[in-house]
C-alpha cells in the first residue's frame, strides 16, 4: 500500500510539473492581438517542452524515483512520454503555420531571427533524437553511439528550446514567467550535473576490478568484479547494473547488466553478457586487473519483493543471467521452497549454465525443463518454444494458481509466456518480467 501511495505522489508531481507552464500562461495575461489557434499552439509548445525537461529526472536513475514501479517501468515510460512530448512540439510549428501561412515568412534563411533559428534547431534535435531511439536497430546505430547522440542532442535539444521561449517573449515577458522558465531550467542542468558529475564522483570511492573472464555456453562470458578498496555491494537477487568497463565512471559509455551472481556475496559480483553488440562483442578481450565501475543496484525482478510457496522460472537465452542470481542466492540461504526452472534456448549446446543447474537441483529444490528450438537426434526433453502445453504438463493446478513467476529473456519470448500465463489462469499480479533489452 504504502508503494502505491509513493507511486500516486509521483505521478501527481509529473502530472503538475507537465502542464505548469498552462498555468503560466495566465500570469500577467495574454498578449493582446493573439487568436485562439496561436495561443493553443504555444500552450503545446510549452507543455511538449516541460515534458522533455523532465526527462532528465526520468533517466537520472535517482532511486526515490524508481522505487514504486522500477526502472524498467520508469523507461519504458520515459520512451513512451518522449514521444508524446515531441508530437505536442512539432504540433506547435504545425498549428501556425496551418492557422497562418503568412508565419513561414520568417524562415528565410537570409533574414530568419536567431530566436527562430534557435526553435527550428531545437525541432530538429528533437527529431534526432525520437528517430534515432525508434529506429535505432534499423538505422544499425549501436547502444553506445547512441547514447552519446542521445545525451548530448538532449541538452542542446532543451537548452535551445528555451532560448527560444525566452527570446521569443511574447509570452515570457512577464517576470514571474521568465522566473519560471529560469527555475526550470535550472532544474534540468542540477539533475544532469549530478548525474553526469555528482554520481560518478561518488562512484570513484568504490572502483571494482576484473579478476577473471569466465567463458560460457551460449557465446556467453562471466565478468568475476572484486572490489577494490571497499566492501563491495548490496544488492537484492535479479537486479541489476550499469557497468563501466575500463574507462572513468563519468564516461558516457555504460551498459545495463543484470548480476548472476549469489546476493549473499559481498567479495564479488558476476555479470553475465551475451555477445551481441559491438561492447558485447568485445568482452572477451578484457584483461584481468580491468578497473571497472558498477552503478547499482537497480530493477524490481526479484524474489525478495515477492513472497510465495514457490517460484516458477522462465527464461530464454541469456536471460537466464538474473534467474541465476535468484538460484544461487536461494542455494546460498538454503531455501526449502519448490521451485521450477523453464529454460529456453536455441540448442544444447547454447544452454548456457546447464551443468551448474544440474548442481543446483541437490542444493535446492529444483526442478529443471529444457525446451530446445532445434534439438539434437535423440533428444527426449521439452521441443520448439514455450507453450500454455508445456506449462501445463509440468505444473499442477495448484501449483499453477500459487507460485510467483519471473520471465525474463527477448521481448518476443515474454509475450509468449505471458499470454500462455493467460490462458492456464494465473493472475497477472503473480508474474513479474524483465526484457533482456528493455533500454
Amino acid at each position: 500500500m504504502r508503494h502505491l501511495l509513493y507511486g500516486a505522489f509521483w505521478i501527481a508531481i509529473y502530472l503538475v510539473l507537465a502542464v505548469s507552464p498552462l498555468l503560466v500562461l495566465l500570469v500577467g495575461g495574454a498578449p493582446s492581438g493573439r487568436d485562439f489557434w496561436r495561443d493553443f499552439s504555444v500552450g503545446l509548445g510549452f507543455s511538449g517542452l516541460s515534458m522533455a525537461g523532465l526527462q532528465f529526472f526520468l533517466t537520472g536513475r535517482f532511486k526515490w524515483l524508481t522505487l514504486p514501479y522500477g526502472i524498467d517501468v520508469v523507461y519504458h515510460f520515459h520512451r513512451q512520454i518522449s514521444i508524446i512530448a515531441f508530437f505536442f512540439i512539432l504540433s506547435h510549428p504545425a498549428i501556425l503555420i496551418l492557422s497562418s501561412p503568412e508565419t513561414l515568412s520568417v524562415l528565410r534563411p537570409s533574414e530568419v531571427p536567431w530566436r527562430i533559428a534557435a526553435g527550428v534547431a531545437a525541432l530538429v534535435l528533437f527529431a534526432t533524437i525520437i528517430t534515432t531511439s525508434v529506429y535505432r536497430g534499423r538505422l544499425g546505430i549501436s547502444y553506445e553511439r547512441w547514447r552519446v547522440i542521445h545525451g548530448y542532442a538532449a541538452v542542446a535539444a532543451a537548452a535551445l528550446g528555451v532560448m527560444h521561449i525566452m527570446g521569443v517573449d511574447y509570452y515570457s515577458h512577464a517576470p514571474a514567467k521568465r522566473l519560471f522558465w529560469i527555475a526550470l531550467g535550472a532544474a534540468w542542468v542540477l539533475a544532469l550535473v549530478y548525474v553526469r558529475i555528482g554520481k560518478p564522483a561518488m562512484m570513484l570511492r568504490t572502483p571494482y576490478r576484473v579478476e577473471k573472464v569466465l567463458k560460457e555456453r551460449g557465446s556467453s562470458w562471466t565478468l568475476v568484479l572484486k572490489p577494490d578498496g571497499h566492501r563491495g555491494l548490496t544488492f537484492k537477487p535479479g537486479q541489476f547494473g550499469w557497468l563501466t568497463l575500463g574507462r572513468s565512471p563519468f564516461s558516457i559509455r555504460e551498459n545495463p547488466f543484470s548480476f548472476s551472481s549469489s546476493a549473499m556475496r559481498n567479495d564479488e559480483v558476476r555479470m553475465t553478457i551475451k555477445e551481441l553488440g559491438d561492447f558485447t562483442s568485445r568482452i572477451r578481450e578484457t584483461a584481468p586487473g580491468t578497473r571497472a565501475y558498477i552503478d547499482g543496484p537497480y530493477g524490481m525482478f526479484t524474489i525478495d519483493r515477492h513472497l510465495a510457496p514457490g517460484y516458477v522460472f522462465i527464461a530464454g537465452g541469456v536471460g537466464i543471467a538474473p534467474v541465476m542470481g535468484m538460484l544461487r542466492t536461494l542455494a546460498d540461504r538454503g531455501d526449502k521452497r519448490p521451485l521450477f526452472l523453464f529454460y529456453c534456448s536455441r540448442s544444447w549446446e547454447e544452454t548456457t549454465f546447464r551443468e551448474e543447474i544440474g548442481g543446483l537441483e541437490g542444493r535446492v529444490d529444483l526442478k529443471t525443463v529444457y525446451v530446445v528450438e532445434s534439438p539434437n537426434p535423440g533428444w527426449a526433453g521439452e521441443t520448439g518454444y514455450m507453450s500454455a502445453q508445456i506449462l501445463a504438463r509440468r505444473l499442477t493446478t495448484p501449483e499453477r494458481l500459487e507460485y510467483q513467476y519471473f520471465v525474463c529473456g527477448p521481448h518476443p519470448m515474454q509475450m509468449a509466456v505471458k499470454d500462455a500465463l493467460d490462458e492456464l489462469g494465473v493472475p497477472g499480479e503473480q508474474v513479474q518480467s524483465e526484457s533482456i533489452n528493455f533500454i
